[in-house]
């Protein structure tokens, strides 16, 4: 029995290892960019339309993700955002916000570390034009604008997960060991040449087809970091220890991308497609008469059994 659990514990370090030790091309740790000081510049920092004409597929692929709105939602998240300042930033003794002047990037981190991470290239009049755009979006549908909110959802939707926010900021995960990503560099599994004149180089990022990847937002629970954590998405936690620790094998790109066809339209519950893949639903129902009492009488009654089981490789619903 010691010999089988050394020979697995042996196989499990090799295997970590292997992943750990691959080697990126990343560099030393660049000097901050300087910070956008407008929705309009933020966006414009990280437009993804620049990789349209040769990546056509992709981006067209993209553009009907969540990722491609990832601030409005569906468009769930702007109004849940407002709801988090409300009932959580305002009321809590210590965030130093009362009014939505108060609000800085670091107090919206709490959200955007995953809906916006770029923010924190931002100055704070960014997180609080964010708000302010997010409210007048809401105060146009309110009152019939619709031109108006229309306008707005454009400008928050034009804040999201683009191309440079996983092929370039979050790209490297072990920088120690893999370096920081370089801002003249686009990352993914080749390298060379980029015919763009702002990111001229490509380079390898060791994780990018890992699920660890989309772990750093669909994470394992609370984001301890952070001077208040927030208990959001934990899929990849769930992925961890209920499926790969028993035996699971597939990476959320294998699932999400690559079996669903979806490519970088990663969906979940909005995709008939992966619907069918994440669950097996059986329903059963019978009718009968019940004899309630006397007074009552016989009543007929319906029974209706449902069954879901889950196929996915973590917990559902979840984010």
């Amino acid at each position: 029995m010691n010999t089988i659990w050394a020979v697995l514990i042996a196989c499990i370090t090799a295997c970590l290892l292997a992943v750990t030790s691959a080697v990126g091309a990343g560099g030393p740790k660049p000097e901050p960019r300087p910070k956008a000081k407008t929705i309009a510049e933020l966006a414009e920092r990280y437009d993804s339309s620049r990789c349209l004409e040769c990546h056509e597929d992709a981006h067209d692929q993209w553009s009907e993700s969540l990722h491609a709105m990832s601030i409005l939602g569906t468009p769930r998240t702007a109004p849940t955002i407002i709801t988090a300042i409300e009932k959580g930033l305002k009321l809590f003794p210590y965030s130093g916000v009362k009014k939505d002047e108060d609000i800085t990037v670091e107090s919206l981190m709490m959200c955007m570390k995953c809906h916006l991470p770029q923010l924190d290239e931002a100055t704070d009049d960014v997180a609080r034009e964010i708000v302010a755009t997010i409210r007048a979006w809401q105060k146009a549908y309110k009152v019939g604008n619709y031109d108006r909110a229309e306008e707005l959802e454009e400008t928050i939707a034009s804040l999201n997960i683009g191309c440079m926010v996983c092929h370039n900021k979050l790209a490297l995960i072990h920088k120690y060991a893999d370096g920081y990503p370089q801002p003249d560099t686009v990352y993914g599994a080749t390298e060379g040449d980029h015919e763009d004149e702002e990111y001229p180089k490509m380079a390898v990022a060791p994780a990018l087809g890992e699920a660890i990847f989309c772990g750093q937002c669909h994470g394992q629970g609370p984001n301890f970091e952070l001077d208040h954590p927030s208990q959001c998405a934990t899929a990849y936690g769930s992925y961890l220890f209920a499926y790969i620790a028993h035996g699971g094998s597939k990476t959320c790109q294998e699932c999400h991308m690559d079996e669903s066809g979806l490519g970088h339209d990663m969906q979940a519950y909005r995709d008939e497609d992966m619907i069918a893949m994440a669950v097996d639903v059986n329903v059963d129902g019978q009718s009968l008469f019940w004899r309630k009492n006397k007074q009552e009488g016989v009543l007929p009654i319906g029974i209706i059994n449902v069954e879901i089981y889950n196929k996915t490789g973590h917990g559902i619903p979840d984010g």
